[in-house]
C-alpha cells in the first residue's frame, strides 16, 4: 500500500511537471506578447493601476513584469468604493469575468480602458454590445492566437463595422476618444425656455425649433463640436424645471437645458462642472422719492436746529446788554421774543439805532453774517432737493422686510432648496413676508415685467440682463441689494444623466468656452437676444411720475400748515395779552372802588 502511494505521488509529480513545461514552451510569446501590448498601452495613456478580472489567466504573469500596483478581482466584483487612482487600465480575463456591481466603483471606472482576454472562439462584436449595453465603450480584445496574429480588435461605436483591428506593427491607437466624433448620433435634450437661459425660435433658413442663450449655446455648440443631433423636446408642464430634473434623475434625458443650483445638493451626481458662479440676492425696489411737500423737513436736522437756537438766543442777551450796556432789561421775553434777532437771523430788515456804538455796531455785523449764512445754506438745500428730492429708507436687513409693505415673491422649488439646506438668512424671514408660487415660469414673469407688487429672489447672472434693460428706463426700478444674499457664492450647474458616457467632453467644452470668453459674451448679450426674439419688449416700465413744471399747493401743504399754526398760536398770544391786560384794569379799578368806599 505504501509502494503504491509513492508510485502515484511520483506519476502526479511527473504530470505537473509536463503541464508546466508544456505551458512555458506554448505561452512564452503569447504573454511576452500581452506584456508588449501592456506596455505600448501605457506609452499610449499613462496608467500607473491596473484592475484585474477574473482567475488567473494570460493577463495576471505580464502584470507582475509591470512596475504598477495591481488589484485582483478574481470574484468579478468588489465589495469596496473605487478609491484608486483614475489612471486605471481594467483587464478581464473573459467577457463574463467583469461583474462589477458596485455603483460607485462603476460610476468612476466607467470610461476607463478594457482589455478582454477570449479564451474561446468568441465574436469581439457581441463583446462590444455586452459593454455597450453598460455604456463601456472603451473596450478591446485580444484572442488566444494574439502571439501569432498581433492583432487587437477594439470597439467602434460610432463606425461601420464596429470592430477596427489593431495591428501592433501599425502606429494606430488602440484606444481612441470615441465621443469626440458622434456621427450624428442623438442628444436627447429638453430647454426650460426661461429667458434669457434658453429661448426658443423657428430658423428661417430650414424652419426648425432651436434655442438660443447662454445655457442653450453651450449645448448647442457642444452637439456641433462632436457631431452630434441634437433632439429637443418642449414642454407644455408649467413645472418645467422640476420636470426636466426628474427625467434626468430617471435617465430619460441626456442634458437639460437649464441650471440647477448647489442648493440641491441630493443632485450633485447628476450635474455637470459648475458653469456660473454666482450670487443669489433680493432684486428690490428702489425707494420712491420723498414728496415735496416733507422736503422742507428734510432740510431741518435737529441738531442744527438746536445750534441755530443757541446762537439766538446768545444774539439776543448780546443786543439786550450792547444797548444800555447793563442787565437791567435781561429777561426770558426779551431773550425768546427778540425782534431784532429774530428778523435778522431770517434775512429780514430791523431798525438800526441812530447812535449805536461800536460794540453794538459789531454784534450788527455778526448777526447780518449769520443771516446770509443760514439763509443761503438753507435756500442751497432747497432748491436741490427740490430739484432731485431724497430717496425713502432702504432695506437693511432680512427682517425689516415686512414693515415696507413689501413681500418677496418665490418659486416653492427654490423654497424648498433654501430650507433643505438650512439657509440662516432665509430663516429670519416670516412666512407672511413671502409670495409663494407653485409655478415658476408665473413668479418668472411677474419679474420680468418688473411687477411692483413684490420684490424678488435673483442671481447675479440674471440681474446683468436686468440692469441692461433699465438702462433704457428713465428711472431705475430695482436695485440689487447685495446687503441682502441668501448666498455670495453658489455655483450653477447643467443637468446631465447620471451615466453620461461623454460627461468628461462636456465639462471640457464649458471650461473651454469660459477661457474663450463666449461664456461672458453669451451673458452680456443675454438683453439683446430676448429684445430680438420679442420676448422683452424694448420700451420703459418704470411708470415715471408725470412733470409738472411747478409746485402745486399740495407741494407747499406743510408750510401753509404751519403758517396756519403760527397764525392761531399769534392770536391767541394777542388775545391772551388783551384779556390779561383787561383783567388787571378790572382789578385796579375794583381796588379803587374799594378804597373810594372807605
Amino acid at each position: 500500500m505504501a509502494w503504491l502511494i509513492i508510485l502515484l505521488l511520483c506519476a502526479g509529480n511527473s504530470s505537473a511537471r509536463y503541464i508546466r513545461d508544456y505551458i512555458h514552451k506554448s505561452s512564452p510569446h503569447l504573454e511576452d506578447r500581452v506584456f508588449s501590448l501592456l506596455v505600448r498601452l501605457q506609452l499610449e495613456e499613462f496608467y500607473d493601476t491596473l484592475l484585474l478580472y477574473g482567475e488567473d489567466c494570460v493577463f495576471h504573469s505580464p502584470s507582475r513584469r509591470l512596475n504598477v500596483s495591481t488589484v485582483l478581482v478574481s470574484s468579478g466584483s468588489s465589495n469596496f468604493d473605487w478609491n484608486f487612482s483614475s489612471l486605471t487600465l481594467i483587464l478581464s480575463c473573459s467577457p463574463e469575468d467583469e461583474n462589477e456591481t458596485n455603483y460607485q466603483t462603476l460610476a468612476k471606472l466607467q470610461r476607463n480602458r478594457r482589455l478582454v482576454y477570449l479564451r474561446e472562439v468568441t465574436n469581439p462584436h457581441s463583446v462590444c454590445e455586452r459593454y455597450s449595453q453598460k455604456e463601456q465603450y472603451n473596450v478591446a480584445t485580444i484572442a488566444e492566437d494574439f502571439d501569432r496574429s498581433r492583432t487587437v480588435y477594439a470597439c467602434r461605436h460610432f463606425r461601420d463595422p464596429s470592430i477596427e483591428e489593431v495591428s501592433l506593427l501599425e502606429r494606430n491607437p488602440v484606444f481612441i476618444e470615441q465621443f469626440r466624433n458622434m456621427h450624428g448620433k442623438p442628444i436627447r435634450a429638453v430647454a426650460d425656455l426661461l429667458s434669457p437661459r434658453s429661448m426658443l425660435y423657428v430658423d428661417a433658413k430650414t424652419g426648425d425649433m432651436k434655442t438660443t442663450g447662454y445655457v442653450a449655446n453651450l449645448v448647442n455648440t457642444f452637439a456641433e463640436r462632436v457631431n452630434a443631433t441634437l433632439e429637443l423636446e418642449v414642454l407644455a408642464n408649467k413645472l418645467i424645471v422640476k420636470e426636466i430634473l426628474s427625467m434626468v434623475e430617471n435617465e430619460q434625458l441626456d442634458i437639460g437645458i437649464t441650471l440647477e443650483s448647489s442648493f440641491r445638493m441630493t443632485f450633485i451626481d447628476i450635474s455637470s462642472y459648475p458653469y456660473i458662479l454666482t450670487s443669489y440676492c433680493l432684486m428690490v425696489q428702489v425707494p420712491a422719492k420723498l414728496p415735496y411737500n416733507l422736503v422742507y423737513a428734510m432740510i431741518i436736522d435737529p441738531l442744527v436746529l438746536g445750534i441755530i437756537f443757541l446762537l439766538f438766543c446768545l444774539l439776543s442777551v448780546l443786543l439786550v446788554y450792547s444797548q444800555k450796556m447793563s442787565w437791567q432789561d435781561l429777561s426770558l421775553a426779551n431773550i425768546v421774543l427778540n425782534d431784532k434777532s429774530l428778523r435778522g437771523l431770517l434775512g429780514q430788515s430791523f431798525p438800526f439805532p441812530l447812535n449805536a456804538s461800536k460794540k453794538l455796531r459789531l454784534i450788527f455785523t455778526i448777526l447780518c453774517f449769520a443771516s446770509i449764512m443760514l439763509t443761503t445754506m438753507y435756500e442751497a438745500y432747497l432748491q436741490s432737493f427740490f430739484t432731485n428730492p431724497p430717496s425713502e429708507p432702504e432695506i437693511r436687513s432680512f427682517q425689516d422686510i415686512g414693515s415696507y409693505n413689501r413681500r418677496i415673491a418665490m418659486p416653492a422649488l427654490e423654497i424648498n432648496g433654501l430650507i433643505k439646506t438650512n439657509n440662516s438668512h432665509f430663516r429670519g424671514i416670516r412666512v407672511d413676508d413671502l409670495e409663494i408660487f407653485d409655478n415658476m415660469p408665473e413668479c418668472y414673469e411677474q419679474r420680468d415685467a418688473f411687477n411692483l407688487s413684490y420684490n424678488y429672489v435673483v442671481t447675479g447672472d440674471r440681474w446683468r440682463s436686468y440692469a441692461e434693460q433699465q438702462t433704457l428706463f428713465k428711472e431705475p426700478v430695482f436695485y440689487y441689494a447685495r446687503d441682502l444674499c441668501f448666498s455670495r457664492l453658489i455655483f450653477l450647474s447643467v443637468p446631465l444623466r447620471r451615466h453620461l458616457p461623454y460627461r468628461h467632453l462636456f465639462d471640457e467644452h464649458m471650461m473651454q468656452q469660459h477661457e474663450f470668453g463666449l461664456v461672458n459674451y453669451w451673458m452680456s448679450h443675454s438683453f439683446f437676444d430676448m429684445v430680438r426674439l420679442g420676448l422683452t419688449p424694448l420700451e420703459d416700465l418704470s411708470r415715471p411720475i408725470a412733470y409738472t413744471p411747478s409746485l402745486l399747493m399740495d407741494d407747499i401743504s406743510w408750510i401753509l400748515k404751519i403758517y396756519l399754526a403760527a397764525m392761531v398760536l399769534c392770536v391767541l398770544c394777542l388775545l391772551l395779552e388783551i384779556g390779561v391786560d383787561m383783567w388787571k384794569r378790572r382789578v385796579k379799578f375794583r381796588n379803587l372802588q374799594i378804597l373810594n368806599t372807605f
